[in-house]
């Protein structure tokens, strides 16, 4: 087991003892690992089950009657996120829908291949779910520590349908916990040292937050406003209000042991930095007056299916919590794939379905210490990192959970401008859209350049830019309802445009 060691099932993963637990790299399995602080792998596959939780929903129909009753009758059911985990790699992420569990979803898309697999729940799946997927033959499950999917919060009044509902779903999810194979668990480790200082100023001056600044000097400091926001309202949603009332919860779900001090203080703060984690790189994205806007192609031939806004920033923030795990000594990146198939598939998903995600890392199975660490500023370039560094795009398409298909479009999520390196291989995969920033675009760096991004002119680029309609010179950008690449001369190279690495002297997120 990745993070710790294996407990007894009966006996949940406990917050403190977790401090000396050691989180080999998922990618190379090393003891150095470039700059940090980043992220453990328990941790980032738990924000991800958390972001997952809240995937932007489709907007909802006018309803009968009968159907805002049954609607009331449901809420004490809460939305989950799942991450799907096999050797150290994320294959599938996935949401609560309108009639599917996540866990459900999961079975159905999975089947037999969740055989050996590990999951991370955003909430303690109920007894529907659990009975399914330890059938399914997982090897582990682990589950955020907050209200469970079958609410214990939103089951009150004492005595109520809904409260007896509750308290037999606590009792068949412990019997199916204490009679299964699976380790069913808690896995929270604390942050390391200084991390979430480290998001907090890579993502105040990401890309994404600079284009805002450029195109918007009134901005100010709306990093920090959005961000206690996101924490304000992510807070209400994962943390339990009061510690009184989450000893409640965590004794009905059989996590008795968590209620004793110091494992309860610790677990609270564990889940208390976290969200904050959340929070910090959810607001490194702005929603106001920016999003992903089409840039004019060449050709009129390519797909022009696209992804609604809420949609491709939820998937961009799920490359950045990515790029928090990266091993480059300098800068982080992440990317994920998503295809976008011709039904509505599993899930609270929709017609979206995962194809891969990576971050930026040297080859996997090999010993870090082996590889040059080094960057531009040192002269001797045979001892500089860029010939020896998967980048990640590389590794999305490499570890991808399933083929690309010609009849589906499919949606390239990264956080910095593909490199020259990785042009042809998105070309070549069948990529049909590109969402990200191109700060870098038409940059040449010596030993890394960004010149081949703009011949990608057979693929549909969304590139993250203030919105066509707030700008006051939108008419001299739009063409044909599309968005002409941007007017800006290129910037010399500088400390500014290295993003995701900034300031530290531990590495967390930048680019190829």
């Amino acid at each position: 087991m990745e993070g710790g060691e294996k407990q007894n099932r009966n006996e949940p993963s406990r917050s403190g003892p977790c401090r000396d637990m050691k989180d080999g790299s998922s990618q190379t399995d090393c003891r150095i690992r470039g700059h940090g602080p980043r992220l453990s792998k328990v941790n980032l596959f738990t924000l991800l089950s958390l972001w997952m939780e809240m995937f932007p929903r489709d907007p909802p129909e006018e309803k009968e009657e009968e159907e805002e009753e049954e609607e009331e009758d449901s809420r004490q059911i809460r939305g989950m996120g799942l991450v799907v985990v096999r050797e150290g790699k994320v294959v599938g992420l996935h949401c609560s829908g309108p009639e599917l569990h996540a866990g459900q979803a999961a079975v159905l898309q999975h089947g037999v291949r969740l055989a050996e697999s590990q999951l991370y729940f955003s909430r303690r799946p109920c007894a529907t779910c659990l009975k399914m997927i330890i059938n399914a033959g997982v090897s582990q499950i682990s589950f955020w520590p907050g209200d469970p999917e079958i609410s214990m919060l939103e089951s009150s009044p004492p005595g109520s349908v809904r409260e007896e509902a509750a308290l037999l779903d606590a009792v068949a999810t412990e019997k199916l916990k204490s009679n299964s194979r699976p380790h069913v668990c808690v896995l929270l480790q604390p942050l390391t040292p200084d991390l979430l200082q480290f998001v907090n100023e890579t993502s105040r001056d990401c890309d994404f937050r600079e284009r805002q600044n450029e195109d918007d000097a009134a901005a100010g400091d709306g990093f920090n406003r959005e961000r206690v926001r996101y924490l304000r309202a992510f807070s209400r949603r994962f943390l339990v209000c009061t510690s009184q009332q989450h000893k409640e919860i965590l004794t009905q779900m059989g996590l008795e042991n968590f209620c004793a001090e110091p494992y309860f203080c610790n677990l609270r703060h564990d889940m208390r930095e976290l969200v904050e984690v959340l929070a910090a790189v959810a607001a490194g994205v702005p929603r106001h007056r920016h999003g992903f806007h089409r840039e004019q192609s060449w050709t009129s031939w390519g797909p022009q299916e696209e992804v609604a806004q809420e949609v491709a920033r939820h998937c961009i923030i799920q490359a950045r919590l990515l790029a928090y795990r990266t091993e480059d000594p300098k800068v982080g990146v992440g990317a994920v794939i998503w295809a976008k198939g011709k039904r509505v598939g599993f899930g609270g998903t929709g017609r979206l379905s995962l194809v891969g995600c990576g971050y930026n890392a040297y080859p996997a199975g090999s010993k870090y210490a082996e590889y040059p660490q080094m960057d531009t500023k040192q002269e001797d370039r045979q001892r500089r990192k860029y010939r020896y560094m998967i980048h990640a795009e590389q590794n999305a398409l490499t570890f991808r959970t399933r083929d690309i298909r010609a009849e589906e479009p499919t949606m390239l999520f990264v956080t910095k401008c593909p490199c020259d390196e990785c042009v042809p291989l998105i070309r070549g995969a069948g990529i049909t859209h590109i969402y990200t920033s191109d700060q870098d675009r038409d940059k040449d760096k010596g030993d890394i350049s960004y010149l081949r991004f703009s011949s990608l002119t057979d693929i549909s680029k969304f590139i993250w830019q203030r919105n066509p309609s707030d700008s006051p010179a939108a008419s001299s950008h739009l063409v044909n309802g599309y968005l002409g690449k941007h007017d800006r001369q290129p910037e010399p190279e500088t400390n500014r445009n290295k993003k995701l690495c900034t300031q530290r002297p531990s590495g967390a997120p930048s680019g190829c």
